[in-house]
Order: structure tokens, then sequence, then C-alpha cells
């Protein structure tokens, strides 16, 4: 069975009157300097969708590359989309992955544990080697799965073994959001609460340490504002909601909807706005220093 459990920081956040910054003392800005800054993004619409497991034919899950390549070597983030029902043989994967849950409902556990539908905003793990079984339900299932290195493979219950790791799944509601008021409380005690709305939850990795890491970022209704990396990879992916988006990178406006990404390199600015009545919440993986500044909130 896997456990269910509350994130505990294990980062650093700091903030000003409209900003929240998320520090880092990698040194990986420093690294920047000499990298030039480059940008992509890839819409919802725009993905390329293609069998996650073609051995499985008409059976397999679809999959959309948003960046990265799950076939070759290297660490990757993709869509999948199940059909309503699905339901998986027990299996393994070569590689650990990670998922957030975009729309529908996802079951992801060993083979014999108690279903446990996960909502949109749901957090899971599955460690390679480990035997489980995915399931979904509803009418659009999809789910952001996000892999260290590749290539994504899925294998036969005979082959399973143990990596050590631990599978995880964690109910939206059991996701901790860290406030401003939150963050002065627990690192910050000399910093004034900003009262911008934002929200961050972190997900896995260390931001003391020179290595990747994934948080959860929300944003409120109304929200305008920048996001400012200094990174050597910085990942972005909508979760929930829809935002506006420009950089100067990429010409023109564009409307992200959920399971929509953009990313950069190097030291880069992505402005957005949030003009739904709802939260928005964005996926990040970065290894570099963050700044979200909040320009205007309802």
């Amino acid at each position: 069975m896997k456990i269910l459990v509350l994130l505990v920081l294990g980062s650093m956040l700091t903030s000003g009157c409209s900003t929240t910054q998320i520090t880092s003392t990698s040194g990986v800005e420093a690294a920047n300097a000499n990298t030039a800054a480059s940008y992509d993004i890839l819409l919802a619409s725009d993905i390329q969708w293609g069998d996650l497991n073609p051995a499985r034919g008409h059976n397999s899950p679809r999959a959309g590359n948003l960046w990265g390549d799950r076939a070759s070597s290297g660490a990757t983030g993709f869509l999948v989309k199940f059909k309503d029902g699905f339901s998986s043989p027990p299996h393994i994967h070569n590689v650990t992955y990670r998922g957030l849950v975009i729309d529908g409902l996802v079951h992801n556990d060993d083979p014999g544990a108690e279903v446990m539908w996960m909502p949109p905003g749901s957090f899971w793990t599955q460690p390679a080697g480990e035997l489980h079984i995915t399931a979904a339900k509803g009418n659009n299932n999809i789910a952001y799965i996000e892999i260290q290195q590749g290539p994504y493979l899925v294998l036969p219950s005979k082959d399973a073994f143990d990596n050590g790791q631990r599978p995880i799944n964690m109910d939206q509601s059991n996701i901790n959001w860290l406030d401003a008021s939150d963050i002065k409380w627990i690192n910050q005690p000399e910093m004034p609460a900003t009262g911008d709305g934002i929200k961050v939850a972190f997900l896995w990795g260390n931001r003391q340490i020179k290595q990747p890491n994934g948080l959860l970022v929300k944003l409120p209704a109304g929200f305008t504002g920048t996001i400012h990396s200094q990174s050597k990879s910085f990942r972005a992916v909508v979760i929930q909601g829809q935002l506006e988006y420009q950089s100067p990178g990429v010409p023109g406006n564009k409307t992200l909807d959920a399971g929509s990404y953009f990313g950069s390199n190097g030291n880069t600015t992505h402005h957005i706005a949030s003009h739904a009545q709802d939260e928005s919440t964005i996926y990040i993986r970065t290894d570099g220093k963050l700044n979200i500044n909040a320009s205007n909130t309802k």
C-alpha cells in the first residue's frame, strides 16, 4: 500500500511587498551568467499524441511529450490520456516517475490495494521496479508524468525489483500550501507578509543543494505578474486554470489551458495573467532562483 503524507517544508521562500522569492544556495545563478536565455512553449492543443505503450496497441493510454523525449535517455515531462474505465494489468517501469492529476480521477497502487481515486491536483510517485496497476475514470482523464532519466518503458511483472524507494499517493486535499503568513512564521520572521495571495507547495527535491526540485504554485483569480527564472532548466506546466502568457522569446500572446507547458534556460522572464474566476495552479521544476512578482491581484 502507498502511504498518504503531508508535505514537509524542506526549502526556503522569502517574500517582499509584491514578490514571492524562492531562493537557492546552489550557485546556479552564477552559472547562468554565461548562459544565453532561451524560451520554449507548447499549447495543450498542439501536443503530438502517440501510444504510451505501443505493445498494447489500441488498449494503451495516449501520451504526448511536453519537453524532452520519453524514448531517449534524458529527463522528460509528458502528458498521459486515459480512457474512462481504463485499468492496466500489473506491471513495472524501468525508471521512477512522478505524476500530477490534471483532469479526471486516477488510481495508482499495488495490485491488491484498496482503490484510492486521486482528483485533479493530486500528486504521486512510482518507484522503478515496483509492481503496480494504474486505473482511471471520468470522461477526460489526463495526468502529467515526469522522469529524471529515460527511456520510459513498461515491463512485465516478472521483472519486478526493489530499488529502495517507496511510492507515495497524495490526495490534493492533503497538500500543504504555504501562504505569506506561513512562510514568515516558519522561515523568515523578519520578512513582512505580502498579502498577494500566492501560495506554494514543495513536492520534491532540496533547494539548498544543486539539484532539480519541484513545487506547485497557486495563483489567485485575477493574478497579473511575472515569473523570473535564473535556472539552467526551468519547466512549468499548467495543472489547473487558464493563463494568458507573454515572454520576450515567444511571439504574441498565448492562452495556456491546463496541460500547456512553458519553459526556459538562463536569466528569463515570463509574463502571466489569470482571468479565470478560480485560482490557477502551475507545477514548476527548476534548479535555480525563482521570483514570482504580483503586479496586480483582485
